[in-house]
């Protein structure tokens, strides 16, 4: 696998769970989503880009996160799916740790999600 690619995908993955530490996910994830771009949740749901960014503006922060186990699959040319176990935790909570993929697409040279999923990891 393309280490820079790989790279690549984990500065964006990184930005991100920073993005939902610092409440700017709704911003930073409407620009980076597809038009047509999904998540699909733990908890069952599947939000369009529209319902990320509104779920996200009212969500509460993360305090922090860590990403392990990471791997890059490869789907073309202009396709690439990262796949990482994530732990995320907010004062007061149970560390959330779910195994998850990004989706990314290429599209006018910038790499953006199309298809994010998360499964929870039980204890």
């Amino acid at each position: 696998m393309d280490e820079s690619l790989t790279e690549t995908l984990l500065d964006l993955e990184r930005r991100g769970w920073d993005s939902l530490c610092d409440g700017t996910g709704a911003e930073f994830y409407g620009d980076l989503m597809t038009d047509d771009g999904v998540m699909v949740l733990a908890h069952g749901a599947v939000l369009d880009r529209a319902e990320v960014v509104a779920s996200l503006a009212d969500a509460p922060p993360w305090d922090d996160y860590a990403i392990d186990d990471v791997r890059v699959v490869a789907l073309g040319a202009d396709a690439a799916s990262l796949v990482y176990r994530g732990t995320a935790r907010r004062e007061g909570a149970d560390p959330f740790v779910g195994a998850m993929t990004s989706t990314y697409v290429r599209v006018d040279g910038a790499w953006r999600i199309a298809v994010y999923t998360q499964t929870v990891v039980p204890d």
